[in-house]
């Protein structure tokens, strides 16, 4: 938890300057709710740690898509890192700039590659040869250059969870570290495409420095020898996937992190390349709180389970990864605590936000799950025909709603009953 933007005030948890109780009051819940100075700060120690090395940082869009939290982070600088031609519409509505935009993903359809061609964006992480071959295709028809890097799998342990481990040699992501020098030698020869960079992504949720310097000397490997078969490499991308607080997990600070990267780099003489940095959890994962509403408190034979608002559609987190995500109570309450499993309404025995949590609550209580900045709205879903939740952030005092709440009659708008 951020703690200069999440702190108690008489017992009430307070978003800045705002209290819990009133935010749910005035928007109702489910509530996803973002503070616009734990965005700040999270950015800023990335920016100053980067200040006068030759690092750029590229928000990564996927971990949240909300214009007004991009919006924060264009207007202090930042570029952004996509994996959709949707995401790229989301930066540039957002303030955005193309020109400091990275194409990342593994299926680009050719439909987006020409989107992103049109819009200038900085470079395509290529993640295939195929992917090479339809890019190129699709550049010489558009009559165009198109600056690439290719994100290299180096097989190196993230030791995160299996579902966000992205640089093992079994994972679908990069290509083969045993095949790169070749593939970069293809893509030289490649008329409309012009190598640029070297990129890789281990994963996310990481709380280790080690796994990147060792990504990291595999790539700076793999650049000289590439730059021996004659392409030059301008920049070095890194990645994101930095890990966040979510329990007891003790990740290195941001400065820390990035500091002992580029410091790394510089000691294996190669400061002359540009480095990009593509955050995203540590960004905005804990600036963000989802306020929920306790609908029931039920008993059972074996365990007592809390019924909130918020559901498997709304988090989808703990159902997805067992991930963990801290709960308080937004108000402090004298009843007597109680252990409880912390569920929603989807009609599925997978809908839980939290198991084993020890909470003093009565039915109509407000709960806040902390943490829910990353990969919270951006993965949320309609099941059950649940409209999604609404978004707001909060800049001290000042609270302003940046998604409406979706409404039912929105859900099947665009569906029609087949006639006869």
């Amino acid at each position: 938890m951020t703690q200069s933007a999440f702190s108690r005030a008489e017992g009430v948890l307070q978003v800045e300057g705002v209290s819990a109780v009133s935010l749910a009051e005035q928007f109702g819940t489910p509530l996803y709710v973002y503070s616009r100075s734990a965005l700040t700060d999270a950015y800023k120690a990335y920016a100053d740690a980067c200040n006068g090395r030759r690092a750029t940082i590229h928000v990564a869009v996927k971990a949240n898509s909300n214009l007004a939290v991009l919006n924060v982070f264009a207007r202090l600088g930042a570029g952004f890192d996509i994996v959709s031609s949707g995401e790229l519409a989301r930066v540039l509505a957002a303030g955005g700039k193309a020109e400091n935009t990275v194409f990342s993903g593994v299926g680009k359809s050719a439909a987006e590659m020409r989107e992103a061609l049109d819009a200038g964006v900085k470079c395509f992480n290529v993640e295939s040869i195929p992917e090479l071959h339809a890019l190129n295709e699709v550049a010489k028809a558009a009559g165009k250059q198109a600056p690439v890097s290719l994100r290299v799998n180096p097989d190196v342990d993230a030791k995160t969870h299996p579902y966000i481990s992205t640089g093992l040699k079994s994972n679908k992501f990069g290509v083969a570290f045993s095949d790169a020098r070749a593939t970069y030698a293809q893509a030289a020869a490649m008329s409309n495409l012009d190598v640029i960079g070297i990129d890789c992504h281990i994963g996310s949720q990481i709380t280790e420095v080690s796994p990147y310097l060792d990504a990291v000397d595999k790539l700076l490997d793999l650049v000289e020898q590439i730059e021996a078969d004659g392409t030059n490499i301008h920049h070095v991308d890194v990645g994101g996937g930095l890990g966040i607080t979510y329990d007891d997990e003790t990740p290195p600070a941001i400065g820390e992190f990035v500091r002992a990267v580029l410091s790394h780099i510089e000691e294996r003489g190669h400061g002359h390349r540009e480095v990009y940095f593509e955050p995203g959890r540590s960004l905005v994962g804990n600036a963000g709180v989802l306020l929920t509403r306790v609908e029931y408190l039920k008993p059972g034979a074996e365990k007592n389970f809390a019924i909130v608002d918020a559901a498997m559609n709304d988090l989808a987190r703990p159902a997805m990864y067992q991930a963990f995500h801290r709960m308080e109570a937004v108000e402090k309450r004298a009843t007597k605590a109680q252990v409880y499993e912390v569920v929603g309404p989807v009609c599925e025995s997978g809908d839980w936000l939290g198991k084993d949590r020890t909470l003093a609550i009565e039915q109509g209580d407000l709960l806040a799950i902390f943490s829910a900045g990353a990969y919270g709205f951006v993965m949320s879903s309609n099941y059950n025909t649940r409209p999604r939740a609404a978004e707001v952030m909060v800049d001290r005092e000042r609270a302003r709603l940046v998604r409406e709440r979706e409404e039912v009659k929105q859900l099947f708008a665009g569906e029609s009953i087949f006639p006869g």
